[in-house]
């Protein structure tokens, strides 16, 4: 039986050995370093002793470089660990959406690499896995899995290790620290 439909001849084949290649190379952004009065106030609230001494440090350079990612992500991280996750995911947020902001006008359109192997990434990344543990401690779970799967998105070289996370980290999940 004939079908009703006209039959058109095949065009604009490849030519033998010319197919296009599989999957085209992704784009990776790299934030730029961060200034260096900031880089140096983080990195002598980091030398302070751990606890209250510490996070106060924390909170004045966040204070006085409301922009370093890393602080605000450093605070998350300390406030988890003191067992305030309200607090965690707070301090979280800001390094999250702040960090999107930045990443945006370095020309990320939502897809692409951050990848974790550049020290310049390293706090919004950070930001981003201490928005997954807070997220988690409150029992937000999409979001924390959510969380888990950009982290892979961003770093298919899973420098951090996510893959090995639950997919859905619950409240009582504790991620490794970082390193």
């Amino acid at each position: 039986m004939a079908s009703e439909r006209p039959q058109r001849p095949i065009q604009n084949l490849p030519v033998a050995g010319t197919a296009p290649s599989a999957v085209p190379a992704r784009h990776e952004t790299i934030l730029p370093a961060e200034p260096d009065e900031a880089s140096s106030d983080l990195r002598a609230a980091l030398a302070a002793p751990d606890g209250p001494t510490r996070r106060d440090a924390l909170i004045r350079a966040a204070e006085h470089h409301p922009a370093l990612l890393e602080a605000w992500a450093r605070l998350s991280e300390i406030s988890l660990a003191a067992g305030e996750p309200v607090v965690a995911y707070a301090f979280a947020r800001v390094a999250y959406h702040r960090g999107l902001d930045r990443l945006r006008r370095e020309g990320w359109g939502g897809t692409g690499m951050v990848r974790w192997a550049r020290p310049s990434n390293r706090g919004f990344l950070r930001g981003l896995h201490a928005l997954l543990a807070a997220a988690a401690a409150i029992d937000e779970a999409d979001e924390a899995a959510r969380c888990r799967d950009f982290l892979l998105e961003l770093d298919p070289d899973d420098a951090l290790g996510v893959a090995a996370y639950p997919e859905v980290p619950g409240p009582g999940w504790t991620p490794p620290p970082l390193p």
